[in-house]
């Protein structure tokens, strides 16, 4: 199947779906499910900092119990790969592109469904920060196809986990 490319992703290997990188544009491809999701965390410089590099590092993923995740790298870059598991279920990735303000991963061969998932912090002309889940997948397992409009479901409880593990990890001590 040919992969398509956009920007920073010539380092992404044998993802299980095509185009690669919408995440990034939000301009999402037909004839898949979508999640969006969007929480407020705050404000200010420090918060937005602060939520950024807890995202590319990949401590807000960490800090999602009982999830686990193993990367191949301590930080989020293109053709980093990651695998988040949940008891048996394992969802290995590969990080499509990344900045400061988050980043985007695509789904391997294993994975329950085939997509894109980004996980991004962004500034409003408010100033108000804000945490963003864009996702679009299909189901590639038997599992997923299962699951139907469950699936759906788990990915927006997931990322409002992932929400509440980036306020948590955020929130300044005073």
């Amino acid at each position: 199947m040919p992969r398509g490319r956009l920007g920073n992703t010539d380092r992404v290997s044998d993802v299980t779906y095509a185009p690669i990188g919408a995440t990034r544009t939000g301009e999402l491809p037909p004839g898949y499910r979508y999640v969006r999701y969007r929480m407020l965390l705050g404000n200010g410089d420090e918060l937005y900092r602060r939520a950024g590099d807890a995202i590319v590092t990949f401590a807000m993923h960490r800090a999602l119990k009982p999830a686990k995740i193993t990367t191949s790298a301590p930080r989020a870059e293109s053709g980093v790969r990651l695998t988040i598991g949940l008891g048996p279920l394992k969802a290995p990735c590969e990080i499509v592109w990344a900045d400061g303000d988050g980043f985007g991963y695509g789904t391997l061969p294993g994975h329950p469904a085939a997509g894109e998932e980004a996980f991004r912090v962004i500034r409003d002309a408010g100033g108000r920060v804000w945490f963003t889940v864009l996702a679009y997948s299909r189901p590639a397992r038997p599992v997923m196809r299962a699951a139907g409009p469950l699936a759906v479901m788990f990915q927006q409880s997931y990322a409002r986990l992932c929400g509440r593990a980036l306020k948590r990890i955020c929130t300044v001590k005073s």
